[in-house]
């Protein structure tokens, strides 16, 4: 690995150990084994790299999630909305640090216009990758992909934050995909 890669995943190490907003360049330095203007040659900053990092760590997350979709084939939507919770659930209990160090990256991006910027385009590029594996197909149109992967990225966010809140009362990914066929169910009250 060359000081870019070194960077990149002692800062992915040092998000899942001390969170976003704890972390120093000298920490990263430490952790990387390489120097201070490294940082600025390869990221331009300490939270550049630190936001690379997050969103690199994002894509750590997806083999997890397709995995978990790519096991039901041929399944009602609501149905692969369920494994697809259920991947997102998986993640954040298996990197709970990770979670956290995102929702601190997450608060950044009021003060960090290039941060708003990647993780606008990360929406962009998630909300049509999920609503392509939800539908299983690969032609998802514009409006589609906008309204189907808006509405998983909006469960996703408040389906993380409850996991990351309270554990033991945040629901289930059966519990969120049970609460939107019951939506999709005539009310015979």
């Amino acid at each position: 690995m060359g000081h870019r890669d070194d960077l990149l995943q002692g800062a992915k190490r040092l998000l899942a150990r001390k969170g976003y907003a704890h972390i120093t360049a000298r920490d990263l330095v430490a952790e990387s084994g390489t120097n201070l203007a490294s940082i600025g040659y390869h990221f331009g900053s300490k939270e550049a790299l630190l936001n690379a990092a997050v969103l690199d760590s994002f894509d750590e997350w997806d083999g997890e999630i397709e995995r978990a979709i790519d096991a039901r084939p041929g399944d009602a939507p609501a149905d692969r909305l369920e494994a697809f919770l259920d991947g997102v659930v998986r993640g954040v209990a298996a990197n709970r640090a990770v979670a956290m160090a995102s929702v601190q990256a997450f608060a950044q991006f009021e003060y960090a216009p290039e941060l708003r910027e990647q993780l606008a385009a990360a929406y962009g590029r998630a909300r049509r990758e999920i609503a392509a594996l939800l539908l299983e197909r690969d032609d998802v149109d514009d409006e589609t992909a906008r309204q189907l992967g808006s509405l998983a990225l909006a469960t996703v966010n408040g389906l993380v934050l409850q996991w990351l809140v309270d554990p033991d009362s945040a629901p289930s990914a059966a519990d969120l995909a049970a609460a939107l066929r019951r939506l999709g169910q005539p009310d015979t009250d």
